[in-house]
């Protein structure tokens, strides 16, 4: 077994859409990013490369490649899923924790999970989403970004 830790944040722009988990959240701003940066698929994302020692997500998929302009995180974790699948590995577990103040995303998380665990082929309980705001604190308080903390556990196969 082996175990990754992944960690992503983005600022928040107006006009942006705000992806999460890989569902549209209707909202006047969005991250900032290259892709459509979807901070909480980023950090899962993160924790897959941690957990296979092979570097992060910059590494992989660098913010220099036009290639990956406003691509779906989704693609991102389905090129990254297949790289661990060839290196014959299968996820036991993915828990996450999404910093966000607002806006609430609690009527969104069970579709974060679906998308994700159909990307991963993995039962939906096996993919566990939190959300948690900041008490006001720091620059998630402010409402200036967000950011998403992941953690994977992944067997041979």
């Amino acid at each position: 077994m082996k175990i990754g830790f992944g960690f992503d944040v983005h600022k928040f722009k107006m006009g942006r859409k705000l992806i999460l988990g890989g569902v549209d959240i209707a909202c006047e701003y969005g991250l900032l990013g290259h892709s459509d940066a979807d901070v909480l698929v980023h950090s899962i994302i993160d924790s897959m490369f941690g957990a296979l020692g092979l570097g992060d997500i910059g590494k992989h998929f660098p913010d220099s490649d036009e290639k990956y302009k406003d691509v779906s995180s989704l693609e991102l974790l389905k090129i990254t899923y297949e790289m661990m699948r060839s290196r014959r590995y299968k996820i036991s577990n993915i828990d996450s924790s999404l910093v966000i103040e607002k806006p609430k995303i609690q009527y969104y998380v069970d579709k974060m999970v679906r998308n994700i665990s159909e990307i991963l082929k993995v039962s939906e309980n096996i993919v566990n989403i939190k959300a948690t705001t900041t008490e006001n604190l720091g620059f998630v308080g402010r409402g200036e970004g967000a950011s998403a903390y992941s953690v994977i556990l992944i067997e041979e196969n």
